[in-house]
């Protein structure tokens, strides 16, 4: 079948929950994609940092099938033998005490939310069913009812009401609103250290310390929520080694599966996590051998730090070029590590726009609000291959400009 086909296909026979660029891909390796008619793109949206080890890495690869050799899923009623070595390692990567696996994104905040929840009422003493969350506005941390619920972004909250109580909304990167919404039935604050589907909104200089010191004194959990930020992706194995901190839970996932399976994970310290019993969480594919066997592999990619390195080094040259167009299409760019926000003048396109066009031009990225498009390559891609990104962002704009 040809593109069309394919896009009417699943127009006809699929849920319309997303409204893709019309690019139907079959195949990729690397920071190449490849479509149904043989069309090469590069891939600068790795699958919302799911692929930041690029397409069928090859050790990923390899991990995997070697694995579904020997044992897929035994349900968490059993052990297996490479669920004890993935929580480890993946602890001693945080620099924390203990992990609890789970599969997506969404499931890593529920399960957060719980733990915090049984915190607070077993530890810090909140009276039964009044511990609160303070979570900040312009957040994205899921689309379950309750995620979506403490949403302030009207298309994934609208509609879909009612919603679970016990959060408050404060301003991002603004730590006196913080300070001033947290009370003792406080048990934790949840938030992104950038936010990715805001537009990779950066936070302040000096909020995420402002957020641990507020914590820390207040007997508040810190959670940091690292799905998009973590692991690799702004030059440090976490976006909280970047801002010094370290929160009391890590949330992870995305680039944790090395774009083969869903693997997600809360990481923290033993008093927190410690609180869940036998029998109060779990999940039938949480932790099964070979998510395991692939999130393992991807912290042996992690251990040596060349992909933070990369992350790191390419990243000064993507702000760089970007920086170059301020003024020439663009309004403003945020860029840390391998992650940018690129702000295009409203006047000149929309970012859903701008996106058909980079893909008519043989680069694909993805909008988030309005003008805002975001780009975030797989760090395995070349210096020669992100400037290739660039300059065809480059002639978008000029075309755009022109044609105005």
């Amino acid at each position: 079948m040809d593109t069309a086909a394919h896009i009417a296909q699943a127009e006809r026979f699929g849920a319309h929950n997303y409204a893709p660029l019309p690019v139907v891909i079959a195949s990729g390796e690397g920071a190449w994609v490849t479509d149904v008619e043989g069309r090469r793109y590069l891939d600068c949206l790795a699958a919302y940092s799911a692929l930041n080890f690029g397409h069928r890495h090859p050790a990923l690869v390899a991990a995997a099938r070697a694995q579904l050799d020997r044992l897929t899923l035994t349900s968490r009623a059993f052990g297996n033998d490479r669920l004890g070595e993935f929580c480890q390692r993946l602890a001693e990567l945080a620099g924390k005490d203990m992990v609890l696996p789970m599969n997506t994104g969404a499931e890593a905040v529920e399960s957060a939310i719980k733990v915090a929840r049984a915190w607070g009422y077993r530890i810090k003493g909140v009276p039964d069913g009044r511990a609160r969350i303070v979570v900040a506005d312009g957040n994205f941390h899921g689309r379950t009812t309750t995620i979506v619920g403490f949403s302030t972004d009207p298309d994934a909250r609208n509609g879909f009401g009612p919603f679970t109580p016990g959060f408050d909304v404060v301003a991002y990167g603004d730590a006196e609103a913080l300070e001033a919404a947290i009370t003792d039935e406080t048990v934790a604050v949840l938030i992104e250290p950038i936010q990715g589907e805001a537009g990779v909104i950066l936070a302040p200089e000096g909020y995420l310390a402002q957020v641990r010191a507020l914590t820390a004194e207040r007997g508040v959990l810190f959670i940091a929520d690292e799905i998009q930020s973590g692991l690799g992706r702004t030059g440090a194995t976490l976006e909280c080694d970047n801002a010094g901190v370290v929160p009391d839970l890590y949330l992870l996932g995305k680039a944790l599966g090395g774009g083969i399976v869903p693997v997600s994970a809360v990481v923290g310290d033993a008093e927190v996590l410690g609180v869940l019993r036998p029998g109060e969480h779990g999940s039938t594919f949480g932790g099964n051998p070979l998510a395991a066997a692939v999130g393992l592999a991807v912290i042996d990619l992690l251990s040596t730090g060349e992909f933070q390195a990369r992350a790191r080094d390419l990243g000064a040259q993507l702000a760089r070029r970007l920086g170059e167009l301020v003024g020439y299409g663009l309004v403003d760019v945020r860029v840390r590590g391998l992650w940018a926000g690129v702000d295009v003048d409203p006047d000149l396109a929309t970012g859903r726009r701008v996106c058909e066009l980079l893909a008519d031009r043989g680069v694909l990225a993805k909008e988030t609000h309005g003008s805002t498009i975001r780009l975030a390559p797989p760090l395995v891609i070349t210096d020669q291959e992100l400037d290739l990104a660039v300059d065809r962002l480059t002639e978008v704009l000029a075309d755009l400009s022109h044609a105005g």
